[in-house]
């Protein structure tokens, strides 16, 4: 079933999380929308290459992926946002375009934006376009381990 890698890792963690069904939406601000959670409180993994490599970037609904601040961040001018065909087959248990922010779970790197480390609880796709999964960003931030940025920053 959609969704079964993420939720048997969270209860093999011991981690306590609500499931939040939804009528089906592909964007992250339709998504939050119909769940009726704010923009801010919803993380959206976006898929960027850097080096050739794949990178999770985790942000807010209502935030855009600056790609310069990536660049100064590793250190290359080799960054761009990568294509679905990039990395069909990484999420081989979910549905294209509701990959949960855990880029752990796929051999990843992520890199996740402060805003939302500042809530307590944290909103994301639950591996289809009708779940979402709440649960506390603390047992989050523990099971990830994210490299935590400011996407505010203007270089």
């Amino acid at each position: 079933m959609r969704g079964d890698k993420l939720k048997e890792y969270l209860r093999k963690n011991n981690v306590p999380f609500e499931v939040i069904r939804h009528p089906v939406a592909y964007s992250s601000t339709q998504t939050a929308h119909m769940a009726h959670i704010h923009g801010y409180e919803m993380a959206k993994p976006v898929m960027v290459k850097v080096n050739g490599k794949l990178i999770m970037v985790v942000m807010t609904a209502n935030q855009k992926v600056n790609l310069s601040l990536l660049k100064a961040l590793y250190e290359t001018q080799d960054v761009v946002l990568a294509s679905e065909t990039d990395f069909v087959g990484t999420f081989d248990d979910c549905e294209m375009g509701a990959e949960p922010p855990f880029g752990n779970l796929y051999g990843m790197e992520e890199v996740i934006s402060d805003d939302l480390t500042k809530d307590e609880d944290i909103f994301f796709n639950a591996g289809t376009h009708t779940e979402l999964i709440k649960m506390k960003y603390k047992d989050f931030e523990r099971l990830v381990h994210p490299r935590i940025i400011n996407f505010k920053f203007k270089l």
